[in-house]
């Protein structure tokens, strides 16, 4: 089988690097889930391994990866089924809070005014979608008024933990000529130094009205929120003049549906389950670098670790 054809299918097998499972077993167990003529690609002993295949039967991809999770039963093991072509991507967009870092830094300013545990069921109850993202934002950020500005470097230097594989994904896209943006619904307070450490190109957030060296208890409008996370994907695709195929986002909540529909791989991360389910793909088990192993890198290609 070529893999140079336009009508060849790649089903990604990662494992978290953490726990290396994905044996030579588990990825024969997997490839009989698929047409015969199989092709077996290595890209991470243990942990990632590419099944190419041609599929010209009318099987959605999302078709094929759940007949590859059945066949993998409880493995850990994620499963990202895509067109070969254009699997390498040029444009990457993230969403900040619970998919770059490992926190919603609204829930963690709420601390500081003991109200976390309000403040947090709201969080949820949004990236479910059960709530409408600006009315709840509104609603969680005026209970932040008169927060002192400096818990902002607290909460950074304390209370944020990075996604392990974040920097090298964000590093070896940008190796390779990709371009790369943090979308939020968060704050530029945050997203600020949370880019900048990662090496993302450019961030775009809320910004926190402030007086006095103290939070308002407002957001600026206008806010950015589902719709506007899409509109920037579109906005920098067209201005690099990419087909929509070559660009891929990432997010875990109901605010993040619009962007990773438009991406041409739209991945839900450890995500609600109304976001993973409408997503292209999904990673339930795996870090980030997943979604380096879901574009053909192997690890001898990661930069940033």
């Amino acid at each position: 089988m070529s893999v140079t054809e336009a009508t060849v299918t790649v089903a990604t097998l990662v494992a978290n690097p953490l726990t290396p499972c994905l044996s030579d077993a588990l990825i024969k167990q997997a490839a009989q889930a698929l047409p015969a003529q199989t092709e077996q690609k290595i890209l991470d002993p243990g942990i990632a391994a590419d099944l190419l295949f041609e599929s010209n039967d009318g099987t959605s991809h999302s078709a094929w990866a759940q007949a590859i999770r059945d066949a993998l039963g409880q493995a850990r093991v994620d499963v990202i089924v895509q067109p070969l072509e254009n699997r390498r991507k040029q444009l990457f967009l993230a969403d900040m809070d619970s998919t770059m870092i490992g926190q919603e830094c609204i829930d963690e300013l709420a601390d500081f005014v003991g109200l976390k545990a309000k403040v947090s069921e709201i969080t949820e109850r949004a990236m479910r979608g059960e709530l409408e993202f600006e009315p709840a934002l509104r609603e969680r950020v005026a209970l932040l008024k008169g927060l002192d500005l400096d818990v902002i470097g607290q909460i950074l230097q304390n209370h944020i933990t990075y996604t392990p594989g974040g920097r090298a994904l964000v590093m070896t896209m940008k190796a390779h000529g990709a371009y790369t943006a943090l979308v939020s619904g968060g704050f530029t307070l945050f997203t600020g130094p949370v880019s900048e450490h990662l090496g993302f190109d450019e961030h775009r957030s809320n910004s926190l009205l402030i007086e006095a060296g103290k939070l308002a208890g407002q957001v600026e409008d206008p806010i950015l929120g589902k719709e506007a996370k899409r509109a920037s994907l579109i906005g920098l695709r067209d201005a690099r003049g990419l087909h929509p195929s070559l660009t891929m986002a990432v997010g875990d909540g109901a605010n993040d549906l619009a962007m990773l529909g438009e991406a041409g791989l739209g991945v839900a991360f450890y995500a609600k389950p109304a976001v993973a389910a409408a997503a292209h793909a999904r990673i339930n088990h795996a870090d980030l670098s997943a979604l380096l192993y879901a574009q053909g890198y192997r690890k001898a290609d990661f930069v940033g670790l």
